[in-house]
């Protein structure tokens, strides 16, 4: 058996939900990849996918053999590449993910910079407000902000963000600036479901203060919860990024800065920090660098 295209297809069917659409992505025929599937099976003694007439899942094996063969693929890709007369270039496929807004506005025009300067590269960003496991859904590299739980990935910081407390002018006219975190106990707050239930850590004299505060809209993105303090809804707290254009326009203002919770990190996340592709080696620096000037 070839089992570097035993990985190959295997990691296909992983990536592509299905043994007829590796087949295609492999230019080969569905009876081949079944037959490879059922040797590799065969030959490594587990079964590696839960297959039924509808659908197909890695089992738990398969998920932990997965992680082992991007990486042997990703060595064996970076040992060709150094020996290529272009391996100065980066090429191939990179998968990116990120937060919605913040991947709009800052990642988003970062990679396509990147393939504008490296036409060799295809690059696919996929932007989503969850925590993406990065091996079991092909992603190479991620953005993620705030507190990491993942320690099975390299994490390389980028910068800090703010959480903020906003309101519009008009809305401030009307109710009057809050001058302590307790005072939005008593305003009408516009609130974004998958959040936490509280806002906070506000810090009070050097102490953590969470408040459980309540309102008349809620939303499950943060976009139209924005739109919505900018009307004069009522008061809302986000990500500096979030409201960076309202700020702008002077459609909301800031309140409560001296009582701000702690900042939140940006991390660059990967993994296999020794078994990297050249092309991620080379994005990684890209994007560091265009994070870091886009948030100076």
């Amino acid at each position: 058996m070839d089992k570097l295209r035993a990985m190959q297809a295997f990691i296909h069917i992983a990536d592509e939900g299905s043994l007829t659409a590796a087949a295609r992505v492999m230019e080969s025929s569905l009876p081949a990849m079944v037959r490879i599937l059922a040797g590799y099976e065969a030959q490594l003694g587990v079964r590696l996918f839960n297959r039924t007439t509808r659908r197909i899942s890695l089992t738990d094996e398969g998920r932990r053999h997965l992680a082992s063969c991007r990486q042997i693929l990703a060595a064996l890709d970076d040992a060709e590449s150094a020996l290529s007369a272009d391996s100065a270039e980066p090429a191939g496929q990179l998968t990116i993910t990120a937060p919605m807004l913040f991947g709009q506005m800052h990642v988003a025009p970062a990679v396509t910079r990147f393939v504008q300067k490296y036409d060799k590269m295809r690059c696919s960003v996929v932007l989503l407000d969850r925590v993406v496991n990065l091996l079991e859904e092909g992603i190479d590299v991620g953005i993620r902000i705030g507190t990491l739980d993942d320690s099975t990935l390299v994490a390389q910081p980028v910068g800090q963000i703010r959480r903020v407390v906003v309101a519009s002018p008009a809305w401030l006219k009307r109710h009057g600036e809050p001058q302590h975190p307790k005072d939005l106990l008593k305003a009408n707050c516009v609130r974004v479901s998958d959040h936490a239930p509280s806002w906070g850590p506000f810090m009070d004299h050097g102490k953590p203060l969470r408040l459980s505060v309540n309102g008349n809209l809620e939303f499950n993105q943060n976009a139209p919860a924005v739109a919505a303090c900018a009307a004069g809804a009522g008061v809302g707290m986000f990500f500096c990024y979030q409201v960076a254009p309202f700020l702008k326009t002077r459609q909301l203002r800031i309140v409560l800065e001296s009582f701000e919770p702690p900042t939140r990190p940006i991390h660059v996340v990967y993994p296999h920090a020794r078994l990297l592709p050249m092309r991620t080696r080379v994005f990684i620096d890209w994007i560091k660098q265009e994070l870091r000037e886009s948030r100076s």
